[in-house]
C-alpha cells in the first residue's frame, strides 16, 4: 500500500507541475485582457501530460506474475486485504461540485455558465465514450476477480475529468486550485486501488483519458453564448 501511496503521490506532483510547465496555470496578471477563446486554445505541451499517463498506463499493463501492477495487488492483498470503502464513489464528482459551489456562493468561474456546462457536458461524454469502449473491447480482469471492466479506471477518468474542469475554470483566481483538484482526483485512484478495484495501469491510463477529454472540449468549443467574451478584470 505505500507503494501505492508513493507512485499516486508522485503522479500528483507530476499533474502540478506539468500544468505549470505548459502554461495552463494562468496568473491574475496574465488574465487582464484576456479572452475566454485564448485561455482555450490549444497548445502542444498541453498533450505530453495525458500521453504520458497513458503511455506509462499501457507500459504497465503487463500481466506478468512479477510485473509492478500485479506485485502492487500482491502487497496490498497481504496488508490490506480487508479495506474497503465507497467514499470513492462520492469523491469522483466533488471538484464538479466545489466549481459549481463556488460560483454559488460568489467566486466568478472564469467562463460563463452556458458555455462552462456545454464544455462540462462534452468532456463529460467524450470520456464515459472512451472509458467504456475500451472497458468492453479489453476485457480485462478486475484485480478483486469481480467483473472484466478493469481497464481502465471509470471513476479514476471521472475524477481527472472533474479535476481539469475545475482547475480550468479556476486556477485563474486561486493559485492553490491545480494542487486540490488533482489531489482529489490521485486520491481517488489510490482508493480504487486499495479496494482492490484497479490496477496502476487502469488509474494511469483513466487519468489521461479524463484531462485530455475535458481539454479536448476545451479547445474545440466554440463559446455560441456569450459570444462578446467576458474580459477578465481587476482580479
Amino acid at each position: 500500500m505505500r507503494r501505492i501511496v508513493v507512485l499516486v503521490l508522485l503522479m500528483n506532483q507530476l499533474l502540478c507541475f506539468a500544468q505549470m510547465a505548459s502554461g495552463n496555470i494562468i496568473s491574475k496578471k496574465d488574465t487582464i485582457g484576456q479572452n475566454l477563446q485564448d485561455k482555450g486554445s490549444f497548445r502542444y505541451p498541453q498533450l505530453i501530460l495525458p500521453a504520458t499517463l497513458m503511455l506509462a498506463g499501457l507500459t504497465l499493463n503487463g500481466n506478468g506474475p512479477k510485473s509492478l501492477k500485479n506485485k502492487i495487488v500482491a502487497e496490498r492483498n497481504q496488508r490490506w486485504s480487508d479495506f474497503s470503502t465507497n467514499v470513492d464513489d462520492f469523491l469522483q464528482y466533488s471538484p464538479v461540485v466545489i466549481a459549481y459551489g463556488l460560483d454559488v456562493f460568489g467566486s466568478e468561474s472564469y467562463t460563463d455558465i452556458q458555455n462552462r456546462t456545454a464544455i462540462f457536458i462534452k468532456g463529460e461524454l467524450c470520456m464515459i465514450a472512451v472509458t467504456q469502449l475500451l472497458k468492453h473491447t479489453t476485457h480485462i480482469q478486475r484485480p478483486d476477480y469481480s467483473n472484466y471492466n478493469s481497464f481502465p479506471s471509470g471513476h479514476t477518468a471521472q475524477a481527472f475529468a472533474a479535476a481539469t474542469f475545475l482547475s480550468q475554470e479556476y486556477q485563474y483566481k486561486y493559485t492553490w486550485i491545480p494542487y486540490a483538484s488533482y489531489g482529489i482526483a490521485s486520491s481517488v485512484g489510490i482508493l480504487r486501488m486499495a479496494n482492490n478495484k484497479h490496477f496502476i495501469s487502469d488509474v494511469l491510463v483513466g487519468a489521461g483519458i479524463g484531462i485530455l477529454s475535458m481539454k479536448l472540449s476545451y479547445w474545440t468549443h466554440q463559446y455560441k453564448w456569450n459570444k462578446n467574451k467576458r474580459i477578465v478584470n481587476n482580479y
